[in-house]
């Protein structure tokens, strides 16, 4: 008996491909627009350091506590309008937080955008992973790499826009409703009906229904939560380093090392273009090397960048030392999340949650 061959790819599946790859851009350029006015925002509102660090965590604390939301609007709403509904919702708390009159309204604004973001996040991931599944080969990182090109993209024009002091509230705007369209139009392609549902987790239903214990594959329910707790201190770390850059990048060159703030918006977008190339890479180079081996020296690649940047504190050492960490960084949060929609006895987008 022969083994099967890989499914053909259809015109359809295709068309989801590169609507789920629009979204993945919409999300990475969407918040990026943001990040080099920071330096202006904090200016103007006459922030302290420790100020502006308190209103900017607004942003992963609100990730933080509406991503376990994420699974259950899935199920209900499907994938790919979460995601995009999420999309509108992430444009519009960016645009209130360039408006921001106080330090309040800021955090505040930024706490929705995070919100909003985390379920987009999950969403979007899994509705990549659906039409991974129906290829049958490795496509996440791509979709990831998109994100990357979406963030130097949404970098590019918010460093653009406040070289030539272009409003904030006009520049954002723009921003939004240029991403809403894209992101709208993509809803049109994407796959339809709703979230399928795996045979671990029909079995699992099964079980409650008839009163028996839940069968979690070959693996105790233990053993799966402890896979799941690996999982998110992988993503926290690659999280924690693409905040880093986002947060503190322009600061830190504009202010610290006195880069104007066009220059000043390079320390991020060196990170995430270092992070698409390798996530281009990452597919290749895991099935080459394993999983394992890859994350390893790429802890090891992202230390070595923040080392630099901290030991060779001038404008193009930093922006170096980023770009190695966002190319040490590239295939760990695609990795933790493919990893954890892979865990047997999950109901769709559980997983993800858990690692958002």
């Amino acid at each position: 008996m022969t083994p099967a061959s890989p499914p053909l790819v259809s015109r359809q599946l295709l068309a989801a491909r590169a609507a789920v790859a629009a979204l993945f851009l919409t999300n990475g350029a969407i918040f990026a627009n943001l990040l080099p006015r920071y330096p202006q925002l904090k200016a103007d509102l006459g922030l302290s350091n420790a100020e502006y660090g308190l209103a900017v965590a607004s942003f992963p604390c609100g990730a933080l506590m509406a991503g376990l939301a994420a699974g259950a609007l899935i199920r209900r709403f499907r994938s790919s309008r979460v995601a995009v509904a999420g999309t509108l919702l992430t444009s519009a708390g960016v645009l209130l937080a360039g408006l921001a009159p106080s330090w309040w309204a800021l955090a505040g604004a930024l706490f929705f955008a995070g919100c909003m973001d985390a379920i987009t996040d999950v969403a979007q991931n899994s509705h990549g992973l659906r039409v991974q599944r129906l290829y049958g080969r490795s496509i996440l990182n791509s979709f990831h790499a998109v994100w990357s090109i979406g963030a130097v993209t949404g970098g590019l024009m918010g460093g653009l826009a406040a070289g030539l002091d272009v409003p904030r509230g006009v520049h954002l705007g723009i921003s939004a409703l240029l991403f809403a369209v894209v992101a709208l139009t993509a809803l049109r392609f994407t796959l339809p009906g709703p979230e399928p549902i795996e045979p671990d987790q029909r079995a699992e239903e099964g079980a409650r229904a008839d009163g028996s214990p839940a069968r979690h594959g070959a693996m105790g329910p233990s053993r799966i939560w402890l896979m799941i707790a690996a999982l998110v201190l992988i993503a926290v770390g690659g999280t924690l380093v693409e905040d880093a850059g986002s947060t503190w990048a322009a600061v830190y060159l504009s202010g610290t090392l006195g880069a104007e703030a066009a220059v000043a918006s390079f320390g991020f977008i060196a990170l995430v273009g270092a992070q698409f190339v390798g996530r281009l890479l990452g597919d290749g180079l895991v099935d080459r090397f394993g999983q394992r081996a890859v994350a390893r020296t790429g802890g090891a690649t992202t230390a070595a960048g923040m080392g630099v940047a901290l030991m060779f504190p001038s404008v193009p050492g930093t922006i170096a030392g980023f770009a190695l960490a966002g190319f040490g960084v590239a295939t760990l949060v695609p990795a933790a999340m493919h990893g954890a929609d892979e865990l047997p006895g999950l109901r769709a987008g559980t997983g993800l949650t858990e690692n958002s």
